[in-house]
């Protein structure tokens, strides 16, 4: 089968898997191993956290002390590879769709559904027909990797935004939005500023009912309309 049909997949790949579940919890234990290690140093410190841990810890013979540390250190680094890996991103390109994992979770579009997809910044934007956002994901995958996947594919794929000075920056009460649409992105900044990252995100899906599309630089929002957007006020 040629590459051209063979479904292309950019993910961190066996490396980032090898971190997140074995260096992560290596990690962790050394350090764990290393605390306990020096639990009667810490304990002596006024300002040091978990003193009474630290002290407990120094009482035990050296080996136990060690292994209840470093058995400490090893959970916390699966905790942290958890966290790691709810949050890694892949995204895998065939000729007639396109799927992206996002944790646990996944999306697939049809080529069929999207006109263009490109980079903003680290986040991967698919746009279609109407110019309206089908998906906006944030990631590290390197963007060199994600043009190449949608190309080899057949897809047609821009180096920057095609709707870039199309953006207005978002002040309240600014005319030309649909109704509506204001008091969300009124909510949908009392969101970011708190850093409310869920609830952004589920008003950015609201915006889009009403044909608003958002993009965000820091915690300004920026906005346009989609061509099937409501009649502004």
């Amino acid at each position: 089968m040629t590459a051209y049909g063979t479904p292309t997949v950019v993910s961190g790949g066996r490396l980032e898997t090898l971190l997140i579940w074995v260096g992560f919890p290596l990690a962790g234990g050394a350090v764990g191993a290393g605390l306990a290690a020096g639990a009667g140093w810490i304990a002596g410190l006024s300002w040091a956290p978990a003193q009474g841990l630290f002290r407990l810890l120094d009482g035990m013979p050296d080996q136990q002390a060690l292994a209840a540390g470093a058995a400490v250190g090893v959970l916390t680094g699966l905790v942290f590879g958890a966290v790691a890996a709810a949050d890694r991103v892949a995204v895998e390109v065939a000729v007639d769709r396109v799927r992206v994992r996002h944790g646990s979770k996944e999306r697939e579009f049809a080529r069929r559904d999207v006109r263009v997809a490109h980079l903003d910044g680290k986040e991967l934007v698919l746009l279609g027909p109407d110019d309206e956002e089908l998906l906006r994901r944030r990631s590290d995958l390197p963007g060199t990797d994600l043009a190449g996947a949608f190309r080899a594919h057949g897809w047609p794929w821009a180096d920057e935004d095609p709707h870039r000075t199309a953006y207005r920056l978002w002040v309240p009460e600014l005319p030309g939005l649909p109704p509506g649409a204001d008091a969300l992105l009124k909510a949908r900044q009392r969101a970011l500023d708190d850093d409310r990252g869920d609830e952004a995100g589920e008003l950015r899906t609201e915006l889009a009912r009403y044909g608003v599309v958002v993009r965000d630089e820091g915690k300004r929002q920026h906005w346009r309309l989609s061509r099937s957007a409501s009649p502004p006020q």
